[in-house]
Formats: C-alpha cells, structure tokens, sequence
C-alpha cells in the first residue's frame, strides 16, 4: 500500500493483479486498485475530476483524466473516507500509475490538487 497526505487530504492506493487475457491479437494484463480518500482536514472537500498517468514496462505511456471517480464526486465532511476500486490494462506485466484530484474547499471556496502517490503494478509470476 502507498499512501501520502496533501493538505489534509489522505490518498491510501493498494494495487492487484486480475489476470492476463487477449485483446486484438495482443496479451494484455489486468489489475485493479483500491484508493481511499480520507479527509483529515478541518474543512468540507469535493472531489471534482481525476487525472492519471500510466506507465507501462515497454515504455508506453497513457494519460486519462475526466470528472469525478466512477461516476461520483463524493463530498467528503471532516473525518470522512470514500473507496471505490477500479482497473486498467497494461500490455506489460509491469507498469505504474500516479496523478492527482482536483478538489474544492467549501470553507474557502478554492480548488486545489491532491497528489495521488506513484504506485506499482506487476504481476506476482513475473517477479523473480
């Protein structure tokens, strides 16, 4: 698990490999992530949109951003935590992805980022 804390705001991301299967003639590995945003700060928080960048071990590299997270801009009051799981493909069994949220302060009314931390993805037969 990788965590880190920007402005109050806790990112916890933990990673699992799902499978291998073919997609146009070329293998394709699967993994999955759960992250939890948990808010640690004084101030009400929404999270607004997402913006990933994935690496995979053949040097490719994709960037993928748009609202909210599944389908949800969860409103976060002090103390309080979302999780929600999601996946991506890669066409290495190695791979990484970071980013950010962009959120907004109810108190203050700014927007603001919250990194989300680099993590790992690989498959468990492909380490030595």
């Amino acid at each position: 698990m990788v965590q880190q804390v920007t402005r109050g705001i806790k990112i916890s991301v933990e990673t699992k490999f799902e499978g291998t299967f073919y997609k146009n003639y070329k293998i394709n590995f699967a993994f999955g992530y759960n992250v939890t945003i948990e808010n640690q700060s004084k101030d009400v928080v929404q999270l607004n949109a997402r913006h990933w960048t994935i690496y995979d071990a053949l040097n490719n590299m994709e960037i993928v951003s748009g609202e909210g997270v599944i389908g949800q801009k969860p409103i976060l009051q002090p103390g309080e935590t979302h999780t929600y799981t999601s996946g991506c493909l890669l066409t290495s069994p190695f791979g990484a992805m970071k980013g950010f949220y962009s959120m907004v302060n109810y108190t203050t009314a700014k927007n603001f980022e919250v990194i989300i931390p680099t993590f790992k993805l690989s498959a468990p037969f492909a380490l030595n």
